[in-house]
This record gives C-alpha cells, sequence and structure tokens, in this order.
C-alpha cells in the first residue's frame, strides 16, 4: 500500500511516499481503508523534531482518518467489515490503509459525508473536547482563541454557536489572516503584537473574555491571565511555535483572579481516557448528521499533495482545515 513516510526531522525534503506493508489488526484494533485524511499542526510538528512526538524515524503520521473497516481484530464488537467509520489513529493515518484501536472507531451516521467525516477524529473532537471538556463553555461566553484562522480555530468558530456560546475574539499572526478568521465566524480577529491587550479588552468594553484557548504554549499566557474575566478559564492545548515552555505563574495571580489554567492533550485523553474521547466524536458526528453542524475543508487531491500543505502549515500560511483524498 502507498503511504506518506517522514524518514527524519526537517521539512518536506524528508517526506516521500512510500509502498509499504498493509497493518493487520491486533486484538481491540480495526484496520481501515482510509477514504480521506485530515492533516493536522501535530504532523508538522512531528515533522521537524518537536520533543515528545516522534517515537522513532522513519515516521508515519496521520491522526485522523475517515473510510471503511477493512479487518477486525479479536475481541472487538459493534463494528463489520464494510461500516462507514472515523478513527483517530496514534499515526499512520497518511496511508491507504491504518490500523486503529476499535474504542476510538467511530460508525459514521447516514448522511455525513466522509470528506467532511475526515477531519472530525482530531481536529473538531479536540475543539469539542476543548470547549466542553477543558473549558467548561456555557451559554453566552466570550471565547477568545488563538490561531484563530487554522483547522482548530475554525472547529471552534463552527461549534460555539451549535453550544450555545457567544462573542468569539480570535488573534493571528498574520494580519493578512484576519480575514479568513472572520469569514469562519470570528466576531473580531486581532493580529497578535504589542496593542493586542487593549484590542481584546476594547472587544469586551473592558470586562475581559470568560474562556482562552490558547496552543502557543506559554509565549501568550501573560496576555491571557491580563484579558481573562474574573472566574475564566484558560486552556493551554499545544506549542505551535515549539519554543520553550516557560514556568507557569504564581498561585497567587491565579487566586486573586479567581481564574482556573488547564492543560489539555488530545493525544494523552485518547490513550488514558478513550471512552471520552469516543463520546465527543459521537457528538461531533450527531451534529452534522442533524445540520446543527458544518465545516468547510480544502480537499487535497492525493498523498503526494500533503508536504506542500504541511509546509503551508509550518508556515503559518494554511487556512482552515485540509483533508486529503486518499481512496
Amino acid at each position: 500500500m502507498r503511504a506518506l513516510v517522514m524518514t527524519a526531522p526537517g521539512g518536506s525534503e524528508n517526506s516521500e511516499i512510500r509502498e509499504i506493508a498493509e497493518p493487520r489488526p491486533a486484538a481491540g484494533q480495526v484496520s481501515v481503508a482510509v477514504a480521506y485524511a485530515g492533516l493536522n499542526f501535530v504532523d508538522v510538528m512531528a515533522r521537524r523534531g518537536d520533543a515528545g512526538y516522534v517515537p522513532a524515524w522513519p515516521y508515519l503520521p496521520g491522526k485522523e482518518v475517515a473510510g471503511t473497516v477493512r479487518a477486525i481484530g479479536e475481541g472487538v464488537t459493534g463494528l463489520a467489515v464494510g461500516d462507514r467509520v472515523v478513527a483517530a489513529p496514534v499515526g499512520g493515518g497518511l496511508a491507504e490503509v491504518v490500523v486503529a484501536e476499535a474504542a476510538l472507531t467511530v460508525p459514521v451516521p447516514p448522511g455525513v459525508d466522509l470528506r467532511q467525516a475526515g477531519a472530525v477524529p482530531l481536529g473538531l473532537t479536540t475543539a469539542m473536547l476543548l470547549l466542553t471538556d477543558a473549558g467548561r463553555l456555557t451559554a453566552g461566553d466570550t471565547v477568545l482563541v488563538h490561531s484563530a484562522s487554522g483547522g482548530i480555530g475554525a472547529a471552534i468558530a463552527r461549534l460555539v454557536p451549535a453550544l450555545g456560546g457567544g462573542r468569539l475574539i480570535g488573534t493571528v499572526g498574520r494580519p493578512e489572516k484576519a480575514e479568513e478568521a472572520l469569514k469562519a465566524g470570528y466576531h473580531a480577529v486581532f493580529p497578535r503584537g504589542e496593542a493586542l491587550r487593549e484590542a481584546v479588552l476594547g472587544a469586551t468594553d473592558g470586562r475581559g473574555v470568560d474562556l482562552v484557548l490558547d496552543p502557543l504554549g506559554t509565549e501568550a499566557l501573560g496576555l491571557d491571565l491580563d484579558v481573562t474575566a474574573p472566574g475564566g478559564r484558560i486552556v493551554l492545548f499545544g506549542n505551535a511555535g515549539g519554543g520553550t515552555i516557560d514556568a507557569l505563574p504564581p498561585a497567587g495571580r491565579l487566586l486573586a483572579g479567581n481564574l482556573t489554567l488547564t492543560g489539555f492533550s488530545h493525544k494523552g485523553l485518547a490513550a488514558g481516557a478513550p471512552a471520552k474521547v469516543a463520546r465527543a466524536i459521537r457528538r461531533v458526528l450527531d451534529l452534522l448528521a442533524d445540520g446543527r453542524l458544518d465545516l468547510p475543508v480544502t480537499e487535497i487531491p492525493g498523498l503526494a499533495e500533503v508536504p506542500a500543505a504541511h509546509d503551508l502549515m509550518a508556515k503559518g500560511a494554511g487556512v482552515g482545515k485540509y483533508v486529503v483524498r486518499v481512496g
């Protein structure tokens, strides 16, 4: 079968399409014939060699797929060969066939297109868990999202109205990307820079935001603390820039503002509480099936074009959610 293989840390020069052996499911697993696979920034972090993302080289990236069940391992129930499913594999999803844990493989409801479903198991589900599980979103909350024009940012923008949230404020690394975030559903979008604190506070009439979703490591944590309203929540869920993670603020800063600072990892939750991730996947699929949620995606025609898309994402020039047509 054909698969995208990353041979060493670096850029697209170390990504190639190879013919490799088709994986077979072990007990508790299924293999999936991949129709569409989602691209995520975690693939970029793995490619550049960030610590903790690649167990060994060469590495097979890809952590969300939509397709059909190809084979079933011992002990798996509730799934059958030929079922349309989405899955969240630990890797290897950018290939014609991938193996995933059955606990993280969920049937796709009738009427949900596999192309759109390919954005669910990691991207949309991460957005759902950030808002509901980690962020405790309540009706009418004002939400600040860093990197608003990216895939997770676009997913959050689609989910917040469906979940009853209120005003959406985004930040972007490049001023020219603000328009895309506004199109995705943000009410206000600001480039990150010296005037960002005043811009965010001005957009909330000085009150601050109820929830901050921040994939920038600790780079923007000082700002987050400054613009979060009393009783608000800050969720850190990545380190997109790849820089050093600084020390967290003194407890007194959190106590004084009645603030909650939370970390989130889809990988950690999938490993330690897969049922919680599967429930979130089902919830997103149900929203898509009911027509309460829609997520535009940018389709990449084949695996050979994925490294170029990863380059765009690495430079901060990607827009929205990319899925690649595989099968």
